[in-house]
């Protein structure tokens, strides 16, 4: 590709994308929602709350991009005609995952009740009644409760209560299906299972460790702290199978300098390591670190325990061996190695590329013994940082919306509320799918995000979904998981208020452990309800003779200081929406060595294999990936400008391996799995390892696997074994 024709993420072309976007929504709308006391809904980096809708905690303004805008676009939308619930589910599956959020909001309560083919509109009373009888006529261990991370702190509380005095710990959410690899592997090695660093730590380090994410996508605002570390002289380490053009050069919307000159590069040294080999890599550097004596070794001795065994492990490892499974060259390595060492200030940071496979938190582990190597965690401007998608899913964690509650949290809600809580495991969010399959689950309770769309194995999902005779959804808008998995049984759906229009104000955490409130406030549709009062309502119902006043918790600022009682950390919590003062979750690991772990002490983890080999006759491994134009699971644009692909039904393909299969740019594939095909794929030639294919999430779901990761139970995602044929051959 010529110099002209090079992409730069960034750039003049999403200032006006943005623009443009706020026009259809009209511009209005847009500067009343952006300029909103709330926290942004998309990533969980963060901004918004009381400082202003497009500041950040660092009082920068303006901290906005385009995902703020795209997250606002279906939000402010007018009400779904009633006449459109005349369609069948068949008429709504043919519309596009687009068309579909772009229905418009939902406005009332719909209802399709089992064995039917349409929903209805309902009236409030009758949809609150109905599920709290149809709960009420269950038992509650054959039934689940998941939330996604774009609600509030006050609505994963309520839920997670109400289900546990339902009876069942089968309480989950998002993040089983992104971040609990990290969780998982942190709490093993450092003891806590969110970052150690703060965002302005960013403004100072000296070396950023961007592995398997792509924030020029999923997280624009970072590449502007990642200029500012260039631009004084700091170093970027990206690791990525997928050369992407945002990680290479980027023109930084709120920098007017970097406009000008059409992009800053962000990529010091790029590594491009064969899909899931990344242990293989972190293994070669490690051993580069040590071979040339660049450990330190005062912070291992006084704060860290393990080291002797990891090091006899990596050194007992052959350089060919790890060079061979990565596919890096040595001299890569070394440099890598180099910078790291004179680095006196490093910050790792990584995405679902580490979590998303069989090894997820042998990965993060393996992260984690990179910066304990060096002492770079424990330490102002270093540390560690999992890169948040939804923005709030970190807070439904700490508030408890999981199978298993610390066991203060758990004796403090007894004893705060006089009540007692089940004590059976809980399941996670794809063994509840598991169960439902088997035909073990009687009732699904559905806060936000798209489940179907999420799973992987997406004929196996929606036959699960479609197994579960009452599914009970609390939704802004339509997506195919209300219109998939839905035949058999009942579906109701509740409409609820976005963020920014609650009629009290919320709370979310951000990924730096800072808890902002949200003010709410804007009405858009009159006949919109609370996600709390709709629990609230429910539950007042389900639960009766309950300790608990459900009703009582329609007034959130009751919600939060239950929260404050019980959560440690989260007492500042109490009196928020009163003094205004946003905070930082207290008690968490960051800016001293002091590890919440048994012994106190950092752990090094030596994991027993160097990733898992495909055990697989396919020639390909395969990763999904996400376009600029989505978020999570919702489309909000087919393109994906920053990779130049028109559609999605495409697949990224090496050149020499497309050479082989006869294929060229613009060609059609057939791609295939032990788990389902994707046929008539468009071939995209792009800079990736040879043996490696990329296409899109979630539609190459249904290549996907139930292969998860043991501890964390996360789906392999990021490493699928395929076959791929030209479409003319239709061999496999």
């Amino acid at each position: 590709m010529s110099a002209s024709m090079k992409v730069i993420g960034g750039g003049p072309k999403k200032v006006l994308y943005t623009l443009n976007t706020a026009r259809k929504i009209g511009l209005l709308n847009s500067a009343k929602a952006l300029n909103a006391k709330n926290a942004c809904k998309a990533c969980g980096l963060g901004m918004g709350g009381q400082r202003g809708g497009m500041t950040n905690e660092l009082d920068e303004f303006p901290s906005v991009c385009n995902k703020s805008i795209q997250a606002q676009s279906t939000d402010i939308q007018a009400p779904i005609p009633a006449e459109v619930f005349a369609h069948t589910l068949d008429e709504f599956r043919a519309l596009s995952a687009r068309e579909l959020e772009t229905l418009g909001r939902l406005g009332q309560p719909v209802y399709k009740a089992a064995g039917e083919n349409r929903y209805k509109i309902v009236d409030w009373d009758w949809a609150i009644d109905h599920a709290a009888e149809g709960l009420a006529k269950l038992s509650p261990e054959r039934s689940f409760f998941y939330s996604s991370g774009r609600s509030s702190n006050e609505a994963g509380f309520v839920l997670q209560l109400m289900a546990r005095l339902y009876g069942t710990n089968n309480i989950s959410n998002c993040s089983y299906y992104c971040h609990q690899a990290t969780g998982e592997a942190l709490a093993n090695t450092v003891g806590t299972g969110t970052a150690t660093v703060e965002l302005d730590d960013i403004a100072h380090c000296d070396l950023f460790f961007l592995i398997g994410a792509n924030p020029a996508s999923n997280h624009p605002r970072l590449l502007h702290k990642l200029i500012g570390l260039r631009r004084r002289g700091g170093t970027v380490v990206v690791i990525n199978p997928l050369r992407e053009a945002g990680l290479v050069q980027f023109a930084a919307p709120k920098m007017i300098s970097s406009l000008i000159k059409g992009g800053d590069e962000v990529a010091s040294i790029y590594l491009q390591p064969k899909i899931g080999s990344d242990i293989a890599l972190f293994t070669a550097i490690a051993k580069a670190v040590i071979e040339k004596g660049g450990t330190a070794q005062r912070f291992i001795r006084e704060h860290a325990s393990g080291y002797a065994e990891f090091e006899r492990y990596v050194q007992a490892q052959s350089w060919q061996d790890l060079l061979d499974r990565c596919g890096i060259a040595k001299e890569d390595v070394l440099r890598v190695a180099d910078v790291y060492i004179q680095s006196q200030n490093a910050i790792f940071a990584w995405g679902m590329g580490m979590t998303h496979h069989q090894h997820g938190v042998d990965n993060i582990e393996w992260i984690s013994n990179l910066a304990l190597m060096r002492g770079m965690v424990g330490k102002l401007n270093a540390g560690l940082l999992p890169l948040r998608g939804h923005s709030n899913v970190q807070g439904i964690g700490t508030i408890g919306v999981k199978p298993v509650l610390p066991s203060e949290v758990f004796s403090r809600i007894e004893k705060t509320f006089k009540v007692t809580l089940p004590n059976g495991k809980g399941m996670h969010t794809l063994e509840s799918l598991e169960r439902a399959h088997d035909g073990d689950i009687d009732a699904a309770f559905i806060m936000g995000g798209n489940l179907y769309e999420a799973s992987p194995d997406s004929k196996w999902a929606a036959k699960a979904l479609d197994n579960i005779g009452l599914k009970i959804f609390l939704t802004t808008t339509l997506n195919r998981g209300h219109v998939t998995g839905v035949d058999a049984g009942e579906s109701l759906i509740f409409p609820v208020c976005a963020r920014d229009e609650e009629p009290e104000p919320t709370t979310q955490e951000s990924m730096f452990n800072y808890v902002r409130l949200s003010d709410g406030g804007i009405e858009r549709i009159a006949s919109l309800r609370s996600e709390v009062a709709v629990l609230a309502d429910i539950a007042d119902k389900l639960l009766r003779g309950c300790p608990i006043n459900f009703s009582e918790f329609k007034h959130h600022q009751n919600v939060r200081q239950a929260i404050a009682k019980v959560v440690p950390g989260m007492e500042d919590l109490a009196d928020i929406d009163v003094a205004k003062q946003e905070f930082y979750v207290s008690g968490r690991l960051k800016h001293l060595p002091e590890f919440h772990t048994q012994d106190g002490r950092a752990h090094f983890v030596v994991p027993q294999q160097l990733g898992v080999d495909l055990e697989s006759t396919r020639l390909f491994t395969m990763m999904t990936i996400r376009s600029e134009g989505q978020f999570n699971s919702i489309i909000y644009e087919e393109s994906d400008s920053y990779r130049g692909v028109d559609n999605r039904w495409t697949v990224l393909l090496n050149q020499q391996d497309a050479l082989e299969l006869g294929v060229g740019e613009g060609a059609t594939v057939d791609i295939c799995s032990d788990y389902g095909e994707m046929r008539g794929l468009e071939v995209k030639l792009f800079n990736l390892p040879r043996g490696c294919v990329a296409a899109y999430y979630p539609e190459a779901n249904v290549l996907s696997s139930r292969l998860t990761d043991p501890r964390s139970h996360t789906p392999q995602f990021k490493s699928i074994a395929v076959s791929v044929a030209s479409a003319n051959t239709r061999q496999h």
